[in-house]
């Protein structure tokens, strides 16, 4: 039989591969999502998310192992949605975003087959066991602290520059990442993408479960069901309203006042006052910030407070908003949010206990990357809504947000 040399043929010889075995069949149907094309335009391959891109030319310098880690790398970046998830980390510094993208891909497909049975890593590849189990913007966040030096190297095969949006130091990482082709995608783009992918990965692990293949850690959580925070958020809140079925004519209701009608408030769907501690250190994005002040500002409205304090901080508390009971609706246009330094959430537990403010309830929004020990002892019911999976409050109530 003739040995297969045409790029294309090699490239669908390792699809078959990938398909037929225990370690990697979940990726199926997410290798048949998408366009795939050749061009000597990239130095090695390249993806946005959803299409993939090979230079010929560095196909030729791969055994079939290391082709079938190359196919497998791009079919993960897709299926983990990097290109469009970490957006905001490849506009904060392009290069570590794709350094840290890469070391979680590479430590799954090694994850899954440490032995090289169906793969092998590239020399070039990145690799470093320390990142094992660990988020892009986990390893992003350490390599701020401490960044890899830029090497001396070629810009690849072709002579030619990386993709778009792509430095030419970033070509340490295996392959390219088409940030800026995935951000020209239409949010209808997006969105159809992102449900094939899931779709494809729920039938891969129907096709894994039949071959006895071992369970893909990123794939598990990818398709766990997602924890509702916003109604975990109003259930916290009206859980900490006191005698929710009292009335009571000390507190007339303030709405039908103007009429010079006197009604009595239910008691419990009133509390003095929460307090809104939003971080604004850089990692939150301004999408998650606004998402996130939309559903508290709603559950305002829901439970009533006499009183909310918006309070914005990083390393110090830098900015103290209050909005009375009839103006919650105006929170949005209003509020003007600073930061942008360090992290340091105990900053909000200091202000509150210097102002007195005595809340019935503190509500957190943050990435978790705080003190060791969050800011010390909370006396009031706290509630951290935290954009990192792996991350939890020792004090109070902790819930995840999906960013």
């Amino acid at each position: 039989m003739a040995k297969l040399t045409r790029p294309e043929d090699r490239v669908t010889k390792a699809h078959i591969r990938i398909m037929t075995s225990p370690e990697f069949c979940m990726f199926s149907g997410v290798l048949s999502i998408g366009d795939i094309t050749f061009t000597k335009d990239i130095p090695t391959a390249c993806t946005n998310g959803r299409d993939v891109i090979y230079n010929p030319d560095f196909i030729d310098t791969m055994n079939d192992k290391e082709l079938t880690f190359l196919i497998l790398h791009e079919a993960i970046h897709k299926a983990f949605q990097h290109m469009h998830l970490w957006q905001r980390l490849f506009k904060e510094d392009a290069r570590l975003a794709n350094i840290s993208a890469d070391y979680v891909v590479n430590s799954s497909i090694l994850e899954a087959d440490p032995y090289n049975k169906r793969c092998e890593m590239p020399k070039d590849a990145l690799y470093d066991p320390k990142y094992n189990g660990m988020t892009t913007k986990q390893i992003f966040e350490l390599l701020k602290k401490n960044p890899p030096p830029s090497p001396m190297r070629s810009q690849g095969s072709s002579g030619k520059s990386p993709q778009s949006g792509e430095s030419e130091s970033s070509q340490e990482t295996l392959d390219s990442h088409d940030w800026e082709g995935a951000k020209k995608m239409s949010a209808e783009e997006k969105k159809r993408t992102q449900k094939q992918i899931d779709q494809a990965l729920r039938q891969g692990e129907v096709i894994r479960g039949k071959m006895s293949g071992n369970v893909n850690r990123g794939v598990k959580e990818l398709l766990e069901p997602q924890v509702n925070w916003r109604e975990q958020l109003r259930e916290f809140v009206t859980a900490v309203s006191k005698s929710k079925d009292e009335t009571s004519f000390r507190r007339p209701h303030r709405r039908f006042i103007s009429q010079d009608i006197y009604m009595p408030s239910m008691i419990g769907n009133c509390i003095n006052k929460i307090v809104i501690a939003g971080d604004l250190s850089g990692s939150i994005s301004s999408q998650t910030e606004r998402k996130f002040l939309t559903e508290a500002i709603q559950v305002c409205k829901d439970v009533n407070p006499n009183t909310l304090d918006l309070i914005w901080w990083d390393y110090d508390v830098q900015g103290h908003e209050v909005y009375m009971e009839g103006e919650y609706d105006t929170i949005l246009e209003r509020t003007k949010p600073k930061g942008g330094g360090g992290t340091r959430v105990g900053c909000v537990n200091e202000f509150i206990k210097d102002k007195r403010l005595e809340p019935d309830v503190v509500i957190i929004l943050t990435d978790g990357y705080v003190e060791d020990d969050w800011g010390g002892t909370w006396g009031y019911p706290t509630l951290w809504a935290i954009t990192e999976k792996r991350m939890t409050s020792p004090h109070g109530k902790s819930i995840y947000i999906d960013e």
